[in-house]
């Protein structure tokens, strides 16, 4: 399998040979910078239209046709809308905090998303506890959720913040369990190390009982850590009108439309990475030639087919299912998710321990 290090090494190596290193250091931060940036719009984009056909199949319709071939340009379109609409002034809010609010959200998701491998040697960043930066930079994003429904000065956005605190807090509880079964399973917190170690076998079939049980206690809090039906409770139309950005417009408005997406491209990546071998190709004990034909595909393609697949999983069970009350949304992880997983972080602990796992 190709190791894209060696592009990276030897533009490293480019830069030095005319700039000293710290002015090639602060080109490869401009490059990555520009690069994830353009990335994250485009796959943006791209989710946009992947939700909207994926809903019209499963409701038998088509979804946008009009703009360019089948709909695909609907998104361009969409936009540049959001990009000329008129940022309204509004009278009685906290303007320094509103302001603030929507780029939080869009950091919070950009770090999450800069932390995902893409490939073989195709990672911004890489360190001993990888996992736990990850889990830290994604909490960020509740702030940013918080600081909207306050500083909007409108009690429907008050109590869409409310709701959304609470259930990303409660749910990233699950997450963390989630995650925390794996890496137990692994031995490493490093995100490279944890696909590495799936070099072997994908850990959803290596880690036995417990690492299915995860992955589905992961699948069921990411939904609800992305405020994605059925558990969108702080966006509720019929109760909030739009919930905690009820008062944005124009671009403010577009970085949480956009951040809702790329985070559901974010916790797919995660799932990936965790159960399915992030850019690990699928290899199978004894089938060489089988094995070989796999380690040909690019890995990049490897993780983008599998983030693509948990998203669709996380996009069926959007539009299968009808919204939740928010006393039934934290029942389910106070009284089910949260226990469970704990007690199956005890068992994945006793199947290490006496080397259960296949």
């Amino acid at each position: 399998m190709f190791d894209f290090s060696i592009v990276t090494g030897w533009l490293h190596n480019f830069l030095l040979s005319f700039m000293p290193g710290w002015l090639t250091t602060t080109v490869e931060c401009v490059l990555i910078g520009v690069a994830l940036l353009l990335v994250y719009a485009l796959l943006a984009l791209f989710y946009i239209i992947y939700e909207r056909k994926l809903c019209a199949w499963f409701q038998c319709r088509l979804g946008p046709m009009r703009v360019g071939p089948w709909g695909a340009l609907q998104v361009f379109a969409d936009m540049f809308k959001i990009l000329i609409k008129e940022l309204i002034r509004l009278e009685n809010i906290d303007r320094f905090l509103f302001a603030l609010a929507p780029y939080l959200v869009i950091i919070a998701s950009m770090l999450t998303f800069a932390c995902l491998p893409w490939g073989n040697g195709l990672q911004v960043i890489d360190f001993n506890i990888g996992v736990f930066f990850m889990i830290a930079a994604s909490s960020i994003g509740v702030l940013g959720i918080l600081l909207a429904g306050w500083s909007s000065n409108n009690k429907y956005t008050l109590i869409g913040a409310m709701r959304s605190g609470a259930q990303m807090v409660s749910y990233e509880l699950s997450i963390g369990l989630s995650i925390l079964t794996m890496v137990v399973l692994s031995g490493t917190m490093s995100i490279t190390g944890l696909v590495e170690a799936q070099a072997d076998g994908w850990f959803l079939f290596k880690g036995h009982i417990p690492a299915f049980i995860a992955f589905v206690i992961y699948l069921i809090a990411a939904n609800a850590e992305t405020n994605r039906g059925p558990f969108d409770m702080p966006e509720a139309e019929h109760e909030l009108t739009a919930g905690y950005h009820t008062e944005y417009s124009g671009i403010h408005f577009g970085f949480f439309y956009l951040a809702e997406y790329l985070n559901l491209f974010v916790v797919s990546g995660i799932a990936s990475l965790l159960f399915l071998g992030g850019w690990m190709p699928l290899h199978v004990p004894g089938w060489e030639g089988f094995n070989a034909v796999m380690d040909y595909i690019p890995s990049v393609v490897w993780f983008l087919g599998k983030a693509f697949f948990i998203s669709f999983l996380l996009i069926w069970f959007r539009w299968s299912f009808p919204r939740v009350r928010i006393d039934q949304m934290l029942k389910l992880e106070w009284k089910y998710l949260m226990p469970i997983g704990l007690f199956n972080l005890i068992l994945m602990t006793i199947v290490v321990m006496y080397g259960l796992h296949f």
